[in-house]
């Protein structure tokens, strides 16, 4: 779009050129601060503030705990608008791409190793979600040259059963709650692991695909080639 004033103005000199590549990069730069990027930055400026707040009087203080919830709710709130804001609206940049999975990655580690680190949750827990979690993450990026992975439903279920046991764990709720929050993780636990290996399966098939229509696209060009020179005998 930045080549069409110049065009209209007829300029064929030196200087509306410059003028252009300013213009270009004002847009660029205004594009950076939208609403969903600065939703993004929010939940990142939240994380150590929730491990501030969870720490609190030893990290056992249910006033504090109740306000690292807070934080923690409002950090997950945010990662469903700023995406669905970016989609919508069409937000989407190279910075949000980058920026909102470690967001979501870090607001959820910080409370997993806060709660095992007090005694709450096994480590063994934090370490299957944290594991998951990361590694489908670096799938993403290995595969990201044949293909996105979308997001399935039964990621989003993940995703929504992981927020609400942690914030139930996050709450230090006692009693029955107790015994609910327990069976809330452990679907959240299966999800993680179901989920994630149907990942490693989409990522395997999409990786081959690409691959396949590499090879395929190298073959078509490299044909007309081999063939101008006729077939050797």
């Amino acid at each position: 779009m930045t080549g069409a004033p110049a065009s209209a103005t007829g300029g064929a000199g030196s200087k509306p050129a410059p003028a252009g590549k300013l213009g270009a990069g004002a847009v660029d730069e205004a594009s950076l601060w939208n609403v969903a990027n600065l939703l993004t930055m929010v939940r990142l400026l939240l994380v150590p503030a929730f491990v501030v707040l969870m720490l609190q009087n030893g990290g056992y203080d249910p006033v504090w705990r109740a306000w690292a919830w807070a934080a923690f709710a409002v950090a997950m709130i945010t990662d469903v608008f700023d995406g669905h804001l970016a989609r919508t609206y069409n937000l989407v940049t190279d910075f949000g791409k980058i920026a909102d999975p470690i967001a979501d990655k870090a607001i959820m580690g910080a409370a997993l190793i806060c709660l095992s680190s007090l005694g709450d949750l096994p480590w063994w827990v934090t370490a299957v979600i944290l594991a998951r979690e990361l590694g489908i993450t670096l799938m993403r990026f290995w595969v990201i040259r044949h293909g996105v992975i979308a997001a399935s439903r039964g990621g989003k279920m993940k995703t929504l059963a992981q927020g609400t046991a942690v914030g139930m764990y996050v709450l230090a709720l006692t009693d029955w709650w107790g015994t609910f929050r327990f069976w809330v993780m452990a679907v959240a636990v299966v999800l993680t692991v179901v989920t994630g290996l149907d990942y490693v399966r989409q990522a395997v098939v999409l990786r081959r695909k690409g691959l396949a229509a590499q090879r395929a696209a190298a073959s078509a060009e490299a044909g007309p080639g081999t063939g101008a020179t006729g077939p050797r005998r």
